[in-house]
């Protein structure tokens, strides 16, 4: 049996993934924040300049200081105005020009008279653009200044620097910080959780240990389950022939006692044929026919003698085997026809193969792989269904270097293990 090279308990793993996976969940959460930050504060900013810009527009002050012609008079009307509304709307600038985009205010007095900087468009519209200015880069929305006429008399531009707009975005930034440490503090937590859980379950093992004591737990409840039944039905043979001795039917007694030992011989001499047989596979075998009969299972094996030796544990041999033939029992339990065949022989890489067969209803083609799944079972939860049996034989053969796959008509379940001592490691 392969045990954990490490000395990492299952419990210390399961803290490490899940701490791992909130530090990834946060720090995802973080950029994701960053960016929804940046881009809901870059729209605000789009918002308030196309809302300023379209106000003053349409304001009668403006209308009337740029219909003058003055440009002058504008200026001395217009700039406490524009500096007014800057100061209102945290905005950084708002120029007020000319059809030909001479300005008639801006915040820097010494830029009064000249040409505004930035996309005038050919004919009268509003347009939001992103452009480096005399404040340097900013977003900012230019809108026509129509007369009653629906004459073009001028432009109004309200713009925020790119400056300010990463400056509101750093004020955020803490909220998003808040969130993503809360979260992160939250998946530290589960973890924790989830050692503590996992440490009272599985104590200090290591995954690899871990993996091993359910290997062995599940080796000794098939292989008891198997002992029990053959067991018990030696027993009641043998209480069968008991009472036929006491009544003098001694000829029906011995017919009982050389049938019993006839179906035990022949099954014997194929197990025990095999030379590099596993005793304890033996004993499974042995006693899941008792088992089979016991339950009205047509009972078939066929093992050949060249079969070479399993490159597993007897313990994970039996818990392969045990698994796959208890599954192919539940899988008849209401079958018109009840059979179980067991295969075992030589695979074509030099391995073995092994191939467990049953009549029953078969595997749902949408449950796919997910019946090799931890925790996964089509049987009632309880004693009969925990979910582990084929994940645990799915995980043992491929830790062996093996493959296993299901194919229907009928349902066969087929492991193919490579030769001892060609590990995967």
């Amino acid at each position: 049996m392969r045990h954990a090279r490490g000395t990492r308990s299952t419990a210390s793993a399961v803290f490490l993934v899940v701490l791992a996976a909130a530090l990834v969940v946060g720090a995802l959460v973080a950029v994701f924040l960053v960016v929804e930050a940046q881009r809901a504060t870059h729209a605000e900013a789009e918002r308030v300049t196309a809302a300023t810009a379209v106000t003053l527009a349409t304001s009668p002050i403006v209308t009337v200081a740029l219909a003058s012609g003055d440009t002058d008079a504008a200026t001395r009307t217009l700039e406490p105005y524009a500096l007014d509304v800057i100061a209102a709307t945290d905005l950084d600038f708002v120029t007020i020009m000319t059809p030909a985009g001479v300005r008639v205010t801006h915040p820097d007095v010494d830029q009064l008279g000249g040409r505004y900087l930035g996309t005038i468009p050919d004919r009268p519209s509003q347009l939001t653009e992103v452009f480096t200015g005399t404040l340097g880069p900013s977003v900012r929305t230019i809108v026509p200044v129509i007369a009653e006429g629906g004459e073009l008399i001028g432009w109004v531009s309200a713009g925020v620097t790119i400056e300010s707009i990463s400056d509101t975005l750093l004020r955020r930034l803490p909220l998003s910080l808040v969130i993503t440490v809360g979260l992160t503090a939250l998946g530290a937590l589960g973890a924790w959780v989830a050692r503590r859980t996992t440490r009272r379950i599985a104590g200090d093992l290591p995954p690899g240990q871990l993996r091993d004591a359910v290997s062995s737990y599940e080796s000794l409840r098939t292989l008891g389950d198997a002992l029990r039944a053959q067991t018990h039905e030696h027993g009641n043979r043998m209480h069968t022939a008991v009472a036929l001795l006491e009544l003098g039917r001694s000829d029906e007694a011995i017919d009982i006692l050389t049938e019993t030992s006839r179906q035990s011989q022949s099954l014997v001499d194929q197990v025990t044929a095999r030379r590099a047989g596993d005793p304890a596979v033996a004993a499974l075998l042995l006693g899941k026919a008792s088992q089979a009969r016991e339950r009205g299972i047509d009972w078939r094996i066929r093992i050949e003698p060249d079969t070479p030796a399993s490159p597993l544990s007897a313990v994970d041999s039996v818990a392969v085997l045990g698994n796959l033939v208890d599954n192919a029992m539940d899988a008849v339990t209401d079958a018109a026809e009840r059979w179980v065949e067991v295969v075992l022989q030589p695979s074509e890489q030099g391995g073995i193969l092994l191939e467990v067969s049953d009549s029953g209803a078969g595997v749902p083609v949408e449950l796919g792989e997910r019946i090799f799944e931890q925790g996964f079972s089509t049987k009632p939860t309880g004693a009969e269904g925990r979910g582990i049996g084929l994940a645990l034989v799915r995980s043992v053969v491929l830790d062996a270097g093996g493959t296993v796959e299901v194919r229907p008509d009928p349902t066969t379940f087929s492991v193919t293990l490579p030769p001892r001592g060609r590990r995967p490691w």
